[in-house]
């Protein structure tokens, strides 16, 4: 954080401080988990469902933490205020607008949003100091928490921005205030709470509505809604995609080994792009990246060798595994249609270009609403569709379609073998099965728990193979 008095922050919060005195410098950035406080950090407490921050306020002063932040007094130095959401919202908003040379991207959409985050992260830091968030920072607490990992000499700061209802997101935008502001996509995720795709994307482009009319928009054009958010607006606008008419393009596109090659084409010229990252899908957050990037004004050069040296940033998200011959793909930190067709047709590629099975272990897809039935069993028919070769579910069975269930793992034929799993632990039996040469993709929101899955279907093959 910029270097600031605490008096100076108890002021903008509207606090006051106990056993803390007012011309102490403060440069500490905030975190919420006393078990990440050192002496680099001050710690806020937040009073949650189950478990009250301010029971860890003594801990996280003993690790270091510089002082607290409060809605209850408490003995060791802090700034007692009424709400610290909204006080961490003011001092980000500070923050923010004291750093001059500060500029803020804002990155929504229904997936992608953190596989863009960590693409642009290597690409500007490449630059220029460069902040964003390390997990999964994108509301009301998160956002502020990222802002104020900047100080002085942060010259990019890239915020994920979520939303569970519509204006969620204009409220992030006020805090933020972004240079850049990109929607990727318009899909189904979080349909359960909206009730309809027109409202995601209404919620959606609250970010671009947000914009000062000097900033810039860039917005991908893979659904219908968000190619037009800007429509009537003078700001400038980049559009990204695999269409002639985008100003950041992908074209001659080719899949190798499970990842995108591709010419990225921009008003800049053209240049050859090697994606590290797993599956097609992945083209879109690259092109994304590229375009604010380009609005930026990096060099055309610098973007495409970035893009091509970027590895996986993220847990559970496309995360490859090979081992003893089993390739084992671990997506399982999050599900919506869009993301599970996605990972499905790359398991389908990687299996055939390596010669051995597909197996697809997939748990519930959340959040889905009065959709919930007809997505999973769409999920289900595209399962058979590009012929997988198993389909493992576990807790659910609503990826049940029409068609024959094959009992044999061993001798399935051409169709799809289905096996329902009541448990994470009956799952780990088909293990017994896998070859080397198999390809296994485990996928699931993140409450079913199936990262644990994977992790042991690795332990045991690796077991049985040493």
């Amino acid at each position: 954080m910029i270097k600031i008095t605490a008096a100076q922050i108890a002021e903008i919060v509207g606090g006051s401080l106990h056993n803390l005195r007012g011309e102490e410098t403060i440069s500490q950035y905030p975190v919420i988990d006393s078990r990440e406080a050192t002496s680099e950090t001050f710690f806020v407490a937040f009073t949650g469902e189950h478990a009250d921050g301010h029971d860890f306020v003594r801990a996280a002063h003993d690790a270091g933490a510089k002082f607290a932040l409060v809605s209850k007094a408490v003995d060791e130095p802090s700034i007692l205020v009424k709400d610290p959401t909204i006080a961490l919202a003011a001092l980000a908003t500070h923050v923010r607008n004291a750093i001059a040379d500060l500029t803020v991207i804002g990155i929504t959409g229904s997936q992608g949003k953190t596989t863009t985050k960590d693409l642009l992260l290597h690409l500007l830091e490449i630059v220029a100091p460069t902040v964003a968030p390390s997990g999964n920072f994108n509301n009301e607490i998160g956002v502020p928490l990222t802002l104020l990992r900047c100080d002085e000499n942060t010259k990019y700061c890239v915020v994920e921005m979520g939303a569970r209802h519509v204006g969620d997101i204009s409220k992030l935008v006020e805090i933020a205030t972004p240079d850049v502001g990109v929607v990727l996509v318009v899909g189904q995720a979080h349909i359960g709470e909206f009730g309809s795709r027109e409202l995601i994307a209404q919620a959606k482009s609250e970010l671009i509505r947000g914009l000062s009319s000097d900033a810039i928009a860039v917005l991908g054009t893979y659904d219908e809604f968000t190619p037009h958010m800007s429509d009537g607006s003078p700001r400038k606008v980049l559009r990204f995609g695999e269409k002639s008419n985008c100003e950041i393009r992908a074209a001659d596109v080719e899949l190798r080994e499970g990842r995108a090659h591709f010419d990225l084409v921009t008003p800049e010229g053209r240049q050859p792009v090697s994606l590290q990252l797993l599956g097609l899908h992945q083209i879109s957050n690259a092109l994304a990246a590229a375009a604010v990037a380009t609005a930026l004004h990096i060099p055309l050069e610098t973007i495409a060798a970035a893009l091509s040296t970027a590895e996986p940033g993220s847990k559970w998200r496309m995360e490859l595994h090979d081992v003893n011959g089993l390739l084992l793909i671990n997506d399982a930190y999050n599900a919506n249609p869009e993301s599970m067709a996605a990972a499905l047709r790359t398991l389908a590629l990687m299996s055939q270009e390596r010669g051995g099975r597909s197996w697809a272990f997939l748990g519930k897809m959340g959040e889905l609403g009065a959709s919930e039935a007809t997505s999973h069993s769409a999920i289900g028919r595209l399962v058979s569709d590009i012929g997988i070769d198993h389909l493992v579910t576990v807790g659910t069975n609503l990826f049940d379609f029409d068609t024959s269930n094959i009992s044999n793992v061993d001798d399935q034929g051409d169709n799809t073998a289905i096996h329902s799993c009541a448990a994470i632990s009956d799952a780990t039996t088909f293990v017994e099965h896998f070859e080397a040469g198999d390809v296994v993709l485990v996928k699931a929101s993140r409450s079913e728990h199936l990262n644990d899955l994977a992790q042991e279907l690795l332990n045991i093959w690796k077991a049985a193979h040493e």
